[in-house]
């Protein structure tokens, strides 16, 4: 049974290499780095997007607020004229009048160029968040074609894992449940070569050649161990 469980551990072994190659292979999908750097631009973009729409929106409230006073200003304005061409008042009254409008007109003026400004600076604004939007739209596409190639990938890896897995329970059946200990033990801290074959006096594991001396000393035991990296030799 000992020499039936050392020749299965081989098997098992290399069941579990290529669980572990799988496994490598999901994780390291070129598709998975770039996925991540598009995901990471998305959210600068984001962040972009909504720093250039809050200053759209402070212009727009600004130019709505200026359009609003110049229109009671323009209101004030026709009425304050009305009043001066109608006649009627004294001389002191005409001039306090005519001043009044002088006095309109220059702040019209004034907020007539503060909303041409606004204008200007609305307009590329609005194209500023439009570009960025466009841009955006663009990297969500790419990210969900990554994603959905990422998905397909996994999906054909999950399936070979499965079958290993089924293999693998079946290849671990035979083998006494001390010596399977020790091989997942050996597994851990000899990169997943916990069994080596051993040909022609060298260990396949550490690809050391063993002395005479030191084979004698490795297959003392029923269980053979490589004297130089002590994994489990089978001959």
């Amino acid at each position: 049974m000992q020499l039936t469980s050392l020749a299965d551990l081989l098997d098992l072994q290399e069941i579990d290499l290529q669980i572990d190659r799988l496994l490598d292979e999901r994780q390291s999908l070129p598709e998975l780095a770039r996925y991540k750097g598009t995901h990471e631009k998305v959210q600068e973009e984001e962040t972009r997007r909504e720093s250039a729409a809050g200053e759209l929106r402070q212009l727009e409230l600004d130019l709505d607020k200026a359009e609003g006073e110049l229109q009671i200003l323009e209101n004030k304005l026709e009425e304050h004229e009305t009043r001066l061409f109608a006649g009627g008042m004294s001389a002191r009254e005409t001039e306090h009048m005519r001043l009044e409008v002088q006095s309109l007109k220059g702040q019209q003026s004034a907020l007539e160029e503060k909303v041409l400004g606004l204008l200007e600076e609305v307009d590329p604004a609005r194209e500023t968040v439009a570009s960025i939007q466009a841009g955006l739209d663009q990297l969500e596409a790419t990210k969900n074609e990554l994603e959905a190639s990422i998905k397909k990938q996994w999906k054909k890896i999950d399936a070979e894992l499965a079958r290993k897995e089924e293999r693998k329970t079946e290849a671990v059946a035979p083998i006494d449940p001390e010596l399977l200990g020790l091989y997942e033990k050996l597994r851990g801290i000899k990169e997943g070569v916990a069994v080596a074959s051993y040909d022609h006096g060298v260990c396949g594991g550490c690809h050391m050649t063993l002395s005479p001396a030191e084979e004698e000393e490795a297959f003392a035991s029923d269980l053979p161990r490589c004297v130089h990296c002590r994994r489990i030799l089978v001959a």
